[in-house]
């Protein structure tokens, strides 16, 4: 352990959220709310019913952010219509919108049309596994809706992508591609952008830990960071459990991912990251 440097001070930012400035000064958290029916972690797969029950209490325990999602991204999930998705993401952004009007809502989409479909119902962010390459549209509609965009690193799509996981320095890799994003973002005017090194997206269990060991490399990006490790296989095959009994290692490699300068952990298990925000928060002197 004697090679992890704390980074501090936390790194603070703004966002502009539909209007609303935040100002954010130490790691956030992001619940996942799925309503999709082939998620990999079963628990986070959200019934219409339960929804507003599970945001409530996913704010509660602390969550900045809730990143609601009509679409499996999981490698080999099935392919999703665009009317499928909307049906599913639309009523949920509205409920939940209906029920808490200051809840700040990311939409976990690569479609354009459905980005900008939920900031109309009233989300805030768009959070898009694809950095703009699944839809050309998408880019324009971000710098028109003025929002935060998160833009993640992978290669092909759930079908494809791990038979693309081939790199010879991940790090580096993932991180000029990010130099490359940026330069197109900057060209667009979009200000608010956060970056997402896509754990498990097109990368073997030896690419992720390498991406974990050097996360604070990725801080010479000069953008927030977010982490997405929540219960995956890469916890899964090292502590040798599925993803129902994943907590325990994802709070590990959440708090290694916060010593190392994460912003942002986009996570099934709010108040278990809040704790680990917490303890480091508490590394840092801050009592």
């Amino acid at each position: 352990m004697d090679n992890i440097k704390i980074q501090t001070p936390f790194q603070k930012f703004t966002l502009n959220c539909n209007g609303r400035l935040l100002f954010i000064e130490q790691p956030q958290v992001m619940g996942i709310i799925n309503t999709t029916p082939d998620s990999f972690f079963e628990g986070s797969r959200i019934q219409t019913n339960q929804l507003v029950d599970k945001a409530g209490e996913m704010l509660e325990q602390g969550a900045m952010f809730l990143d609601i999602g009509g679409y499996s991204s999981r490698p080999g999930a099935d392919f999703v219509s665009e009317s499928e998705e909307l049906d599913r993401v639309l009523p949920a952004v509205t409920e939940i919108v209906k029920a808490f009007p200051q809840a700040i809502i990311s939409v976990d989409t690569f479609r354009a049309s459905i980005a900008k479909s939920a900031i109309s119902a009233g989300a805030s962010l768009i959070n898009d596994i694809s950095s703009g390459e699944a839809d050309v549209e998408m880019l324009s509609t971000i710098a028109s809706l003025k929002v935060p965009y998160i833009m993640m690193h992978k290669r092909g799509n759930p079908q494809t992508m791990m038979s693309l996981a081939q790199y010879t320095d991940v790090t580096s890799e993932v991180i000029f591609y990010f130099q490359e994003k940026l330069k197109l973002i900057h060209q667009y005017q979009i200000k608010d952008v956060i970056i997402d090194p896509g754990f498990g997206f097109a990368k073997l269990i030896n690419h992720n830990y390498e991406l974990m060991k050097n996360l604070a490399s990725f801080n010479l990006l000069e953008k927030p960071i977010l982490v997405g490790v929540s219960r995956k296989k890469m916890v899964q095959m090292i502590t040798g459990t599925n993803a129902a009994n994943a907590l325990n290692g994802t709070t590990v490699l959440h708090t290694f991912a916060l010593l190392k300068g994460a912003s942002i952990l986009r996570v099934h298990d709010v108040k278990e990251a809040k704790e680990c925000i917490n303890i480091v928060k508490a590394l840092h002197g801050d009592i």
